[in-house]
């Protein structure tokens, strides 16, 4: 989408605007940003690793999750 390089504040403001749930693998999104005002659910992974073999595993929960959750809500699937 070329948001390569875009700061987290930014790019929340941007997915908002794009999407309805943003999942991501930064742990500390949420206490690094305020997330109120932002229309947007996130969904954080949280596994041994960032490496796909670690993560996948977790999708299904991930997936159910993006489905469940509200916007402005954080949740975290872990494994």
């Amino acid at each position: 989408m070329g948001w390569s390089g875009t700061k987290n504040g930014p790019l929340l403001r941007r997915a908002a605007q794009e999407f309805d749930a943003l999942v991501t693998v930064d742990q500390s999104l949420q206490y690094q940003q305020n997330l109120v005002g932002v229309d947007l659910a996130v969904v954080i992974m949280v596994a041994p690793s960032n490496d796909i073999d670690d993560l996948r595993p977790l999708m299904p929960r991930v997936r159910a999750a993006v489905e469940q959750v509200a916007l402005g809500q954080v949740v975290r699937v872990e494994t």
